[in-house]
């Protein structure tokens, strides 16, 4: 067959086709670039998922916000700094500006930081902006870290964020320290004395990491230099990468959530990403920036002009550090001194070590070891995202606060000498209390704690049995008297009864049928224990079963008071003592997520 037939021809298979050029993409020039990036690399579906992403309203996950906005403030104010800032130890004469100081030999790193504050439009601003937004930074941190330990959020599949948290505090607290010694002035080369001296008592390894930091003997003039590496390039760059890698998981996991009507395990009540929550968190960051920029113009910190350039040979009187650092300057004054001892000719340290060098890496292990702690002891291997109410967790509330107390007496301990100046009082008394206050406050907070988070569980119990007390007295047919109690509402409820009651575990036989020792027989001894330690102190959660019984004072009575109530309504518009609203189990525990889904 000839293959020249117009019927079989190519020309005559394409004569239908459509020759018009594509049709533009949609949104303008915009639209055409989005179009084009997305053909090549294919992220219009992350960005999809991430604008439709939903984060719930509660004002604690601010916190949280806070701490990231610090850091974007930190970045950009510190960059403006390094424009004039000199991380030189040379010597120059200072002639700029400030009369008190010109004519004194000192650093180029003190004088650019002197030039910065005087002479730089700006400068000072930017330089009390930059020192607040570090303080702001590392306490909420702080703060986002003790609502992520209250409420459980640190429990499976989050066990990773609690500790890429807990490594960027304790590099927040390093980097903090790196900033506030670069200026070399008479304050905080008095910190990098004592940073060379905590060195130094390092058990067989101090003497040779203090020289390789510093470049030799105390003060040399590496320090500076390379404490302006750390503090610019190193520790940015992991704290920005362990951020990053925080908040992707943050995306990956959904958000936690406080329970509630419509709030279960498997959703998030909440706003989208775009436009609500992403209008929320712009404004939300110009707050932070704006309130920063207010305290930093007010409220001087850190005066390097009134302290002078360091000398090695003089002390700044009263020195302390800045708060963040002062548990670990605490427990270093705490510390006896007889922890101080020489053996074969060689000096042991530990009254300094322990506390300046030890004390913050056993801390953070602890804090992180401690969800997989409480998930061994609870053998809990479920997901969470439904958060914990503090008073119905007694034990972690009560551990989490008898922590707080220690720190607090330490931190104390960092400015006994101050108090003892302003009080008048002996700074040997000051420290010795402190020292036993260290031992006696963390268990007795611990078992203040935990009894007031009992009772807080036995008043919302009560609460729900019972409903709120009205004081009006209520006659019935029969003459008995009693108060009336109005009924809480099935939203109201909800938060009070949606929580797991944890029993502690049982132990099984220690040895086999045949008298052997079974193979981790102690391990789950020491389980059972802390189980126990736990969980032996606790409140039961309301059932439906005891709900339904409350309302008519007891179970025996419920047939008997259901049938009066129903043949005299008008007699019982309030509930008599003990009673609850008439409500069916199912729509008290579970079907009021429904409509309270509908109306988040």
């Amino acid at each position: 067959m000839s293959t020249d037939s117009p019927a079989r021809s190519a020309d005559a298979l394409r004569k239908d086709d459509d020759t018009k050029a594509p049709a533009k993409a949609g949104g303008g020039a915009v639209g055409a670039l989005s179009n084009w990036v997305d053909e090549r690399t294919g992220t219009a579906k992350g960005f999809r998922y991430l604008m439709k992403k939903v984060f719930p309203d509660h004002w604690s996950f601010m916190l949280g916000e806070i701490a990231m906005y610090s850091l974007v403030i930190l970045l950009l104010t510190g960059t403006f700094l390094t424009f004039w800032f000199v991380p030189s130890a040379g010597h120059t004469i200072y002639d700029g500006s400030y009369e008190p100081l010109k004519g004194i030999q000192m650093s180029e790193a003190y004088a650019s930081t002197v030039n910065i504050s005087f002479d730089v439009k700006g400068g000072l601003i930017i330089r009390q902006i930059h020192h607040w937004s570090a303080l702001l930074f590392i306490v909420s941190i702080m703060l986002h870290m003790f609502r992520v330990f209250f409420t459980g959020a640190f429990r499976k599949p989050r066990e990773i964020n609690w500790i890429i948290g807990l490594n960027l505090l304790m590099l927040a607290l390093v980097e903090g320290f790196a900033g506030y010694s670069l200026p070399d002035d008479l304050l905080s080369g008095t910190g990098l004395r004592a940073a060379q001296g905590f060195m130094l008592s390092i058990p067989v390894l101090g003497s040779y990491i203090s020289y390789m930091v510093f470049g030799g003997g105390f003060p040399g003039e590496e320090i500076i230099p390379r404490l302006f590496t750390v503090h610019v390039l190193l520790l940015p760059a992991i704290i920005v990468g362990l951020f990053t890698a925080h908040i992707i998981l943050v995306m990956v996991h959904k958000h936690t959530q406080y329970p509630g009507p419509g709030r279960s395990e498997k959703n998030v009540v909440g706003f989208p990403m775009m436009p609500v929550y992403l209008a929320k968190a712009g404004g939300f960051f110009f707050i932070v920036f704006g309130i920063t920029s207010l305290i930093a113009g007010l409220v001087t910190i850190n005066p390097i002009w009134a302290y002078g350039p360091y000398e090695p040979t003089m002390v700044t009187a009263g020195a302390q550090p800045d708060w963040y650092m002062g548990f670990a300057d605490g427990a270093l004054r705490l510390l006896p001194g007889f922890l101080e001892f020489s053996i074969f000719g060689t000096t042991w340290s530990f009254n300094i070590f322990l506390g300046a060098i030890a004390l913050i890496p056993v801390l953070f292990t602890i804090a992180g070891a401690y969800p997989f702690l409480e998930a061994w002891v609870k053998g809990d291997k479920r997901e969470h995202h439904l958060l914990d109410r503090p008073r119905n967790a007694p034990v972690r509330t009560a551990l989490g606060m008898a922590a707080i107390s220690f720190y607090s007496i330490l931190f104390l301990a960092a400015g006994n000498d101050i108090i003892a100046i302003k009080l008048h009082l002996s700074i040997n008394d000051i420290t010795n209390g402190l020292r036993v206050a260290c031992v006696v406050a963390p268990p007795l907070v611990f078992w203040v704690t935990k009894r007031i988070c009992l009772s807080l569980q036995r008043r919302d119990r009560d609460l729900v049995l019972h409903g709120r007390e009205t004081g009006r007295i209520v006659r019935t047919a029969d003459g008995k008297f009693f108060e009336a109690h109005e009924p809480l509402d099935a939203y109201a409820r909800w938060q009070l009864v949606s929580f797991e009651t944890n029993r502690p575990l049982e132990l099984s036989e220690a040895a086999d049928g045949h008298g052997v020792r079974r193979l981790g027989a102690a391990k789950e001894d020491l389980r059972v224990k802390l189980s126990n330690f736990f969980f032996s102190d606790r409140i039961e959660a309301v059932t439906p079963a005891e709900l339904a019984a409350a309302h008519h004072h007891g179970e025996h009575e419920a047939l008997e008071a259901t049938a009066i109530e129903d043949s005299h309504p008008a007699e019982f518009g309030g509930h008599l003592h003990g009673g609850a609203e008439e409500i069916t189990a199912g729509h008290a525990y579970g079907h009021v997520g429904e409509h309270a889904g509908d109306r988040d």
